[in-house]
């Protein structure tokens, strides 16, 4: 296991950052069409459009092609709202990443760094309108490369967005994930993360019933006693 260490985001990053942003998430895509294809409705309708062909038509070959066209549709389906979130990320937040997380002192981007690559990421920005009387930091694009997950890089990249928010005074620490990204879920849980509410990102996420959870953390007041980290 080779060591790490964690930093702030440097323009020189930039490359290695928005290609581990976009294999963390269209690798969700497969795990996502998987789940998919168990759902009760996905079965009925993937074994009953083509036997209604069959029964109209009489023939296996067009049965059988519909239950590809299917399948290929399907598999478009569930890729679209990920890639489309990559799109809208490097529109938006991540198309400047010094000006949207450098720029102000409420912020930051950190890369955990290896061998001189960077292999994770992960970065935080106040909520905008936040409940009244609260102070949130919201957590944004937790990422690790593949060959080194296993190592603890996650949980320290979340320690240090914990850290951030307790030394920034804020009081609670928020995030949203997917349900099908069980791995960053189980480690929000385990760190002490609370599930508030649950949403989509879009409806082809509510087709394929892939809700994103929304977790919160709940930071010690003075005198309250200590936190997860």
């Amino acid at each position: 296991m080779a060591p790490y260490h964690i930093r702030k985001y440097q323009e020189s990053d930039r490359i290695p950052v928005v290609d581990l942003f976009y294999k963390g998430m269209v690798e969700h895509i497969p795990t996502t069409f998987r789940h998919t294809l168990m759902l009760p409705r996905t079965l009925v309708f993937l074994a009953g459009v083509p036997l209604c062909i069959l029964l109209v038509s009489g023939s296996w070959l067009l049965a059988f092609l519909s239950s590809f066209t299917l399948l290929v549709f399907l598999r478009l389906l569930v890729g679209y709202p990920w890639k489309q979130y990559v799109l809208t990320c490097l529109r938006t937040d991540m198309a400047d990443i010094t000006k949207t997380y450098l720029s102000a002192s409420d912020s930051c981007f950190w890369v955990a760094e290896s061998g001189g690559q960077v292999v994770g990421t992960v970065c935080a920005l106040p909520v905008e309108n936040p409940p009244p009387g609260k102070k949130q930091l919201q957590l944004f694009h937790l990422s690790v490369a593949m060959e080194h997950r296993g190592e603890g890089i996650a949980k320290a990249l979340v320690r240090t967005v914990l850290q951030f928010a307790r030394d920034q005074g804020y009081g609670e620490v928020v995030l949203g994930t997917s349900m099908v990204q069980q791995s960053a879920l189980a480690l929000y849980l385990r760190m002490g993360f609370q599930e508030t509410r649950q949403s989509y990102f879009n409806i082809s996420m509510r087709l394929v019933a892939n809700p994103i959870f929304h977790l919160t953390y709940q930071l010690p007041t003075a005198g309250h006693g200590g936190t997860h980290l």
